[in-house]
């Protein structure tokens, strides 16, 4: 029975932000994997976690702004590696970083990072993940004590120690995030990266030099003055996982403790800001 899968293809337009909202929905009601794909997504299920009506809360599909259309299947088994080389494609940015599979060919850029994403957050290709990666690029990480909390794949985790960061802690409360973040850490060889399952509550007593935080906005404003007590003076506190409209609010938040934004990056209404203490 734990083989047997339940995949919903769904047809999205327009794709974003849709595709991001729909796929935190899914996944608070047991939806386990997610794939990308030209039309819009298919998300899968184990069949025991399956019943009828699971998709009746789902706010998205109700939503006047989008137009979503899906059909659903019973899957004996799936294969996510098999998965993942149909619609996992490789990607660069700014010349400088590829992101890719084992299964793709190195381009040969200054940064290349091996990735097996499964169901984690942070394959590069979201708007959010490719700002932090430019933002990181940005910065003089050599021998600097780095913090990646919510660290999806590890993806930004490891780019800091390919720029010279060490030690690197990075953090995820999702067991498979936190199972993936291991295996991209061995993946790519880094030796100066912790990685741990837990939230915010870990970093009490800890001090970092630079701080990645790109998580949904809730979260950010919930834990921000953790975030800034853990901060050096001097450091710098990147933050990603919201949209455009949100820069008041987080401004205003991040404000309180004494941090100025220094820098804004801007993807398809998704931005990251970098804050100076």
């Amino acid at each position: 029975m734990d083989n047997v899968y339940i995949a919903y293809h769904f047809k999205i337009q327009p794709k974003e932000p849709a595709s991001e909202i729909l796929i935190a929905e899914l996944g608070n009601v047991g939806f386990e994997s997610f794939v990308e794909t030209e039309e819009g997504l298919t998300a899968y299920i184990q069949q025991k976690d399956w019943y009828e009506t699971i998709l009746e809360g789902i706010y998205v599909l109700q939503s006047e702004e989008f137009e979503i259309e899906y059909t659903k299947e019973i899957i004996k088994q799936v294969n996510w590696n098999s998965e993942w080389e149909k619609n996992f494609n490789p990607i660069q940015v700014d010349n400088l970083v590829s992101v890719r599979a084992p299964f793709h060919e190195n381009p040969n850029l200054k940064y290349d990072i091996v990735i097996e994403p499964k169901m984690s957050f942070g394959t590069g290709h979201h708007e959010t993940t490719h700002m932090m990666i430019q933002h990181l690029l940005d910065l003089d990480l050599n021998d600097k004590k780095v913090l990646d909390m919510g660290c999806g794949t590890g993806i930004l985790a490891i780019l800091a120690e390919m720029k010279g960061a060490k030690p690197i802690d990075a953090i995820d409360n999702d067991n498979w995030c936190f199972v993936n973040s291991l295996e991209n850490v061995e993946r790519n060889n880094c030796k100066e990266i912790s990685v741990f399952e837990g939230d915010a509550s870990m970093l009490k007593n800890k001090n970092y030099e630079v701080i990645i935080a790109n998580i949904n906005r809730n979260i950010l404003l919930n834990d921000m003055q953790t975030y800034t007590e853990c901060l050096s003076e001097k450091g710098v506190l990147l933050l990603s996982g919201f949209y455009k409209e949100d820069i008041p609010i987080i401004d205003k938040e991040v404000a309180k403790y004494g941090l100025k934004l220094d820098k804004t990056i801007e993807r398809n209404n998704w931005v990251a800001l970098k804050y100076l203490k």
